[in-house]
């Protein structure tokens, strides 16, 4: 292969000197396609503005099997296991998680604006269903301090 003026042929063909950008496109359309595959995943996750508490201990871990993570977000939709579901599918996996493992244990995570009203329904779903084991996830530290009025 020839380079410029080193080569051994006179009257040869100047060198190129354009940037072969094929490589470059390659590399670009291939980090498009990660990215158009990844961002459903990251999209997929709840955010939920969980209650503080004092008492707060890490989440244990717990088989899969045995627990069902239930999200309440600040409209009061539920997801199960990170996916968006109608109430009547919540129950329906309820009820089929109560007759398979009446002892499994439903991980309530709701929004701290969520009202009341809907935590219970949620739970009264659970109970219907032969669920007795509900935890509530919460984050550790607590803001109670600060929003306290004392009183004479």
């Amino acid at each position: 292969m020839a380079f410029g003026r080193m080569s051994s042929r006179q009257g040869s063909e100047p060198p190129i000197n354009a940037i072969n950008v094929t490589p470059l496109v390659d590399v670009m359309l291939v980090l498009v396609v990660i990215f158009i595959l990844a961002a459903p995943m990251l999209a997929a996750s709840l955010r939920v503005q969980l209650p503080k508490a004092d008492a707060a201990a890490p989440q244990s871990n717990v088989a899969r099997s045995d627990a069902l993570m239930l999200e309440v977000n600040p409209q009061g939709e539920i997801w199960i296991q990170g996916a968006a579901a109608p109430d009547a599918a919540v129950q329906q996996q309820l009820k089929s998680l109560g007759q398979r493992n009446p002892q499994a244990e439903i991980q309530l995570r709701a929004d701290t604006s969520v009202p009341y009203g809907r935590v219970v329904q949620i739970m009264g779903w659970a109970h219907a269903a032969g669920l007795t084991h509900i935890g509530f996830v919460t984050e550790a530290g607590t803001d109670l301090a600060q929003s306290q009025v004392s009183h004479p």
